[in-house]
């Protein structure tokens, strides 16, 4: 049978080695005869689980030790939420710098709960360009007070990814969903990471939070618990029943990036991935990119087909090829190929070729 390439956006594809294993113990987990989802989340074989994968992560990103790892509900969503509902009390105000779809999603929320004289925002796109260029602002010549500054370093739909450190006066907030543990980061540049699992971690359901300890002193709005940082860190993240079967793939695909040399390495392989499809799409007068060179994201690659009118037979006949999921998000249309840690160099590698293809027959 001929692999399948999934190009998914979220939920993606996992390491096809972490699923096997997932298989195989799917009934007898550790040994217990019963699976991982079965056994209590405070039982000693489970608690060792959270433990490792939590020093596994530390290892992969070098996390400072004055900051916490949690392990939470909800995914990217629910901490656009919880950002503010933990860091924003009476009175506070945060900035956020607007890429994309998500970072604009993380405003709506945001001043649902602060009130929107509480919440300011500065585009970070320059629209002259026509090419989805990120401007990025100096934000110490703002002659204001923030509690923080959010932003997306990587937006998957519009396939923006900003490379270079945001420097601010103020914690910086960053929503990595889509590229944490794909390329290195210094994590003591910022106050708090968070990201959704389903991208480079693992299932949906389960949310990455890092947040240096000084963040838990400020004032907070009135929130649920389960959201809530400070009780997440006294609980170690078990203030209720956790997502146990999403925190054990995340643990083995920690495992397996370990195995695969690290972050280091995947960021090298990432470089790699994504530069043979870009090469494939300005080499081609068939394909065109609408992202700025130097802010494509490596993740999601996102191109459309000059002559729009053939998209469908583009993604049916990929379909057939085994390569699924490259409809671009309904919000923009076009192709979208995302190509997370998971993604093997050989997938892009038959993307590549199945466009050259296509382009040839359709010349």
């Amino acid at each position: 049978m001929s692999p399948i390439y999934n190009f998914c956006a979220g939920p993606a594809m996992l390491p096809q080695a972490v699923m096997q294993k997932a298989q195989k113990e799917l009934l007898d987990w550790n040994g217990l005869g019963t699976s991982v989802m079965e056994v209590s989340h405070r039982s000693k074989e489970f608690i060792a689980l959270t433990e490792q994968a939590e020093s596994d992560l530390r290892s992969l990103m070098h996390i400072p030790a004055n900051y916490h790892v949690l392990f939470m509900h909800g995914g990217g969503r629910g901490q656009f939420s919880a950002v503010a509902n933990n860091l924003l009390g009476a009175g506070g105000r945060a900035l956020y710098l607007v890429d994309g779809s998500w970072s604009s999603a993380a405003v709506t929320e945001a001043k649902k709960l602060a009130g929107e004289n509480n919440i300011d925002t500065i585009n970070i796109i320059d629209p002259s360009t026509g090419k989805n260029k990120v401007e990025l602002p100096d934000l110490f010549k703002i002659d204001k007070d923030y509690r923080y500054v959010h932003y997306c370093p990587n937006e998957t739909v519009d396939g923006i990814e900003i490379f270079e450190p945001l420097s601010s006066p103020w914690p910086v907030i960053a929503d990595m969903s889509s590229n944490i543990l794909s390329r290195k980061i210094d994590v003591s540049q910022f106050g708090l990471i968070y990201a959704g699992a389903q991208k480079n971690i693992g299932p949906s359901g389960l949310s990455i939070v890092i947040v240096r300890e000084d963040l838990l002193s400020l004032p907070n709005l009135p929130q649920s618990s389960i959201m809530d940082y400070k009780l997440a860190v006294k609980h170690g993240s078990m203030f209720n029943t956790p997502p146990t079967f999403a925190w054990y793939l995340a643990a083995e695909v920690f495992r397996w990036l370990k195995e695969m040399g690290g972050v280091e390495s995947l960021q090298e392989l990432n470089a790699k991935k994504a530069a043979l499809l870009y090469e494939c799409i300005d080499g081609s007068d068939f394909y065109t990119s609408g992202v700025a060179v130097e802010n494509r994201s490596r993740m999601n690659v996102t191109f459309q087909l000059v002559n729009s009118e053939l998209d469908a037979e583009f993604l049916e006949q990929a379909k057939q090829a085994g390569l699924v999921a490259l409809k671009g998000h309904r919000s923009v249309g076009g192709m979208r190929a995302s190509l997370y840690n998971a993604m093997p160099i050989e997938g892009v590698k038959a993307l590549v070729s199945f466009m050259r293809n296509f382009a040839t027959n359709h010349a």
